[in-house]
């Protein structure tokens, strides 16, 4: 809350700047919160949804809305975002563009070896996009907002997992050298990339673990300047799941503690 009360607002040195609403911070712990709750509706694109590799993810997010709602209230609609695989699409040129283009003087002046061989490949890989690649894209990505706005008519919160997989285990190799596992990207970037592409608010709340112990998060997009509503809901999901998550191994420090 500290944190997102900081960077709120714009620049008053940035002309072009979006003017955003006054700050809005919520008093999680009022009354008030827990009528939002009661009247919120979540979108659930369900074929989005479970587009992941392993169907504890998804069976665990879908276990925590199903707590959210019993606990306060709260609906899950059903939505459809179509046109998702070209937003995946949209995002890899826009981001992989918009990279390259600090990077490509370095690159260019034949300092390639001052990059990981990771990044060399990325960069190869963004380098081969054309500017009618680049401004198709943003046609897409108007569009995309488009349906997500649409959504928005319909629920005040989208919900997804966070990842579309569990922490990949990092081979030895990847330690000296990186490593370009575009399969592990997509999955890690799958529910992520409407924020990302967008604009979008959005946060990730944990909610467990697979049954390997390894982290689940359940992720909540809001409309523009919903920062509000996803704090609330953020909050109310903490505290519905703390005893699902287990505290890491090794030195744990309770910062709400440690700030009295």
């Amino acid at each position: 809350m500290f944190r997102y009360s900081a960077i709120a607002g714009s620049s008053p040195s940035d002309k072009i700047s979006l003017k955003p609403s006054p700050l809005c911070l919520p008093n999680l712990s009022s009354s008030d919160n827990l009528t939002t709750l009661q009247s919120l509706k979540l979108g659930k694109y369900s074929e989005w949804f479970h587009d992941v590799s392993n169907t504890e993810i998804s069976t665990k997010c879908e276990d925590t809305l199903q707590l959210l709602c019993s606990t306060f209230g709260s609906q899950i609609e059903e939505i459809v975002l179509p046109e998702l695989e070209e937003m995946r699409t949209a995002h890899v040129v826009s981001i992989g563009a918009e990279s390259l283009c600090p990077l490509n003087p370095y690159y260019l002046e034949g300092r390639r070896s001052d990059f990981t061989l990771d990044t060399r490949t990325s960069l190869a890989l963004f380098s081969s996009f054309s500017a009618s690649d680049y401004v198709a894209c943003q046609r897409i990505r108007r569009r995309i907002m488009y349906y997500f706005m649409e959504a928005f008519k319909k629920v005040d919160i989208i919900v997804t997992p966070t990842t579309g997989i569990t922490a990949p285990q990092v081979s030895p190799s990847a330690l000296k050298v990186g490593e370009s596992d575009y399969d592990v990207s997509g999955y890690l970037m799958r529910f992520v990339q409407p924020g990302n592409l967008l604009g979008l608010p959005a946060i990730s709340v944990p909610i467990g673990h697979d049954k390997d112990g390894l982290p689940i998060g359940l992720q909540l997009i809001g409309r523009p300047w919903g920062e509000a509503s996803l704090l609330r809901v953020a909050f109310a999901l903490e505290e519905l799941c703390m005893k699902f998550r287990n505290r890491p191994s090794g030195v744990y420090f309770n910062v709400l503690q440690t700030s009295q």
